[in-house]
């Protein structure tokens, strides 16, 4: 069984993922997926692409074909275009129908997967003491606080390591996004001196030439 204090530290750091790249990209994600599997709806996801490129290929084509000079050739290709979107417009709406269950039903096990199991564990093991502190190290109220709410004075319960390894997340994620923006902008600012210096030496060399 993995130890109670790795288990608290990945399920605050699966809570903090999901906060971060949000719930509606994960829906999307896990739906797109759901459809590549062969699932009740994959066949109609791909009928339904099918649909939408067939649709767009007949618009393009009756646009391209006058309603007036070749009239009985556009009115033909408008009643495939019309027949093809009714046929897409069905397999959209069943797929929505779907998808809005699909969507309630991740959300539902996300929910479970990680709040209600942050709730569950820190209701049952609340009591519990994770780790001792060394006799005297800290002050009697720091002892209270790190045990809040039930666990015995002198050891970290369950709440405190919890709210410690989600700070803990929070701040690596910030500076691991603000290392990527400070990258970012370096690499533009490279690209820019670059594109001065190709500028410069291109002027250079035609008031040589001239």
């Amino acid at each position: 069984m993995p130890s109670l204090l790795l288990v608290v530290f990945f399920l605050q750091l699966s809570i903090h993922l999901v906060n971060t790249v949000g719930a509606p990209v994960i829906n999307e994600f896990l739906w797109s997926l759901y459809n590549r599997l062969p699932t009740s709806t994959s066949a109609d996801a791909k009928a339904q692409v099918q649909l939408r490129r067939e649709v767009i290929r007949l618009k393009r084509e009756m646009n391209a074909t006058s309603s007036q000079d070749e009239f009985a050739k556009w009115a033909k290709i408008r009643r495939n275009h019309d027949k093809v979107l009714a046929q897409y417009d069905e397999k959209t709406n069943n797929l929505k129908s779907f998808k809005s269950t699909f969507d309630r039903t991740v959300t539902t096990l996300r929910w479970v997967g990680t709040n209600g199991l942050r709730f569950f564990l820190q209701f049952w093991f609340s009591k519990r003491p994770l780790f001792w502190i060394p006799r005297g190290w800290v002050p009697g109220y720091v002892e209270w606080l790190l045990a809040f709410p039930r666990a015995p004075t002198g050891s970290v319960s369950i709440q405190m390591w919890g709210i410690a390894c989600a700070t803990i997340v929070q701040l690596v994620g910030a500076a691991v996004v603000a290392g990527m923006v400070l990258v970012g902008q370096q690499q533009q600012g490279r690209q820019k001196m670059k594109m001065g210096a190709g500028a410069g030496g291109g002027k250079g060399e035609g008031k040589k030439e001239l």
